[in-house]
């Protein structure tokens, strides 16, 4: 018997509203907060292979700034630059958008952003459209590490 073919590549595209119950359970899966993702879907891209969400990243636009927000890769995914492609993706859209910067939160991935840029700051130092986004507020705990990154506007 021969074994059915699994793709090895994966499309990254803008999301739409069917794709809301699969991101949100990639997140739920990867214990990440789902508060907020679906007022800022618009904003954000998957990465789809053979009809499947295997990846999600976006942004939550707050005034000239952004937040990187809801970045997940399905665990067989891992290691094979999906996670990188997406991000990526994500900070040429906020350049795109004219966003002057990114900031994010993060339990896990502290060593990880830094290699596109981020860094470390104090939660205090973000600005206050950002730091009012639910994320900031409710969904992340107030251990997250707070990082930033300019961005170059178009």
């Amino acid at each position: 018997m021969i074994a059915p073919s699994v793709s090895t590549t994966a499309n990254i595209r803008a999301a739409t509203p069917a794709d809301l119950p699969a991101i949100e359970r990639l997140l739920a899966a990867n214990d990440l907060p789902i508060a907020g993702v679906r007022a800022c879907l618009d904003t954000l891209v998957v990465a789809e292979s053979d009809n499947e969400i295997v990846g999600v990243a976006g942004l939550e636009c707050c005034a000239q700034d952004a937040l990187l927000r809801s970045v997940a890769v399905r665990s067989e995914w891992r290691s094979k630059g999906l996670g990188r492609a997406l991000v990526s993706r994500v900070i040429s859209d906020a350049e795109a958008r004219g966003m002057r910067a990114l900031y994010l939160l993060t339990t896990t991935a502290e060593r990880y952003f830094p290699t596109f840029g981020f860094q470390r700051i104090e939660r205090a130092q973000v600005p206050e459209a950002v730091r009012a986004t639910e994320e900031f507020t409710s969904a992340c705990p107030d251990t997250a590490v707070a990082m930033t990154r300019p961005l170059a506007r178009t």
